[in-house]
């Protein structure tokens, strides 16, 4: 499922012990678990053959590491607006734990205390299509599922609230593009492992 135009490849970092008990890992930078390293080198067997203009990555040590591991560590810009979502009070807290003190809340309806709303990631997330639309190649992210989720929102014009209705696995890989032409974005792939 080739494209003519350029194809904006998306990798969510492998697996944290914070992903595995579904903790909210936004800004605290923890290492991949051996299971998440391992991932993450498989991921460089999906890319083969794909050639990038660009390669970028959240700062996090958990999105970097996987971009490293899957060879592509040394032509990685680090970029902070790929940052995974500031859950501020929530961070650590696994949503089961946040429904039980504040029950119907929902992450991209509702934001986090002292942590950002679906609004500001959304602004986050335009930035870097801005930064995108020009680039004349493929380009390969690394980052986080919330951001990468309202990210794939943004490209096909939701709000970033309709992020909520994308998953994304650990160590996955989702494309996204154009059909017709360059006015037309799309997902060509999601979440695939």
């Amino acid at each position: 499922m080739s494209s003519a135009f350029p194809e904006i490849y998306l990798v969510r970092h492998g697996e944290t012990e914070w992903s595995a008990s579904g903790r909210h890992t936004g800004r605290t930078d923890i290492p991949l678990t051996a299971k998440g390293e391992e991932a993450a080198r498989g991921v460089a067997d999906c890319l083969k053959g794909v050639t990038f203009q660009a390669v970028w990555s959240s700062p996090s040590q958990r999105a970097f590491d996987t971009c490293r591991l899957a060879g592509f560590g040394a032509n990685a810009v680090k970029k902070a607006d790929l940052q995974e979502w500031d859950y501020g009070a929530y961070e650590g807290v696994a949503t089961k734990e946040i429904l039980a003190v504040r029950p119907g809340w929902q992450l991209f309806r509702d934001g986090c205390p002292n942590g950002e709303t679906a609004a500001d990631v959304g602004a986050r997330a335009d930035a870097i299509i801005g930064e995108l639309r020009p680039v004349a190649g493929n380009v390969l992210i690394f980052s986080s599922s919330h951001f990468l989720r309202v990210l794939a929102a943004r490209w096909i014009g939701l709000p970033p609230q309709g992020a909520e209705h994308f998953v994304l696995d650990t160590a996955s890989l989702s494309i996204l593009g154009y059909e017709h032409d360059l006015t037309e974005p799309v997902i060509r792939r999601w979440n695939q492992r």
